[in-house]
């Protein structure tokens, strides 16, 4: 498999690839009184619901790729995580109807600001979720995880302050 720029974006040059492609992800959240929410979104295609997520970007880090998918997706603004929370995989079909297995690096994004607007919005659904809710929606077991292992490291953070 081969991948290549064209308009900033990587495209795949391979008809039948089963080598991972990478993609950047973000996992927005927020504290409320009730607890810890993070922000799903829906797929455009079979509507699972997931991580805003997508291709990396030419001239741009992993985290600024990340808070552009959660900008264009959600339309959340905030701080990205200087580390990855975690990595899974996922398969994804592309326009061209070919399947690919895409691992996703996911970061953490304290959401500080939602916009009224934003460039997906009426291709996806999104939605604050408390973690158990959110753990329920997902069906990626590798995001799960992620999103598991971030709520518990966030509590004993709170737990200590």
């Amino acid at each position: 498999m081969s991948l290549y720029w064209l308009g900033g974006v990587i495209r795949v040059a391979s008809a039948a690839s089963r080598m991972p492609v990478v993609q950047y992800g973000v996992l927005p959240w927020r504290h409320r009184p009730d607890g810890l929410q993070v922000l799903l979104v829906t797929t455009q295609n079979t509507r699972r619901w997931i991580v805003p997520k997508g291709w990396p970007e030419e001239g741009r880090t992993p985290q600024e790729c990340a808070a552009r998918e959660g900008y264009e997706e959600a339309g959340v603004k905030g701080v990205v995580a200087d580390e990855a929370l975690g990595v899974f995989s996922h398969k994804k079909q592309l326009k061209s109807g070919q399947m690919i297995t895409c691992r996703i690096r996911v970061y953490s994004m304290e959401v500080s600001d939602i916009a009224d607007d934003w460039p997906e919005k009426s291709a996806r659904q999104a939605k604050w979720c408390p973690v158990d809710e959110a753990l329920l929606r997902v069906e990626e077991s590798g995001l799960r995880r992620i999103i598991a292992r971030f709520s518990r490291a966030t509590a004993a953070i709170h737990k200590a302050a």
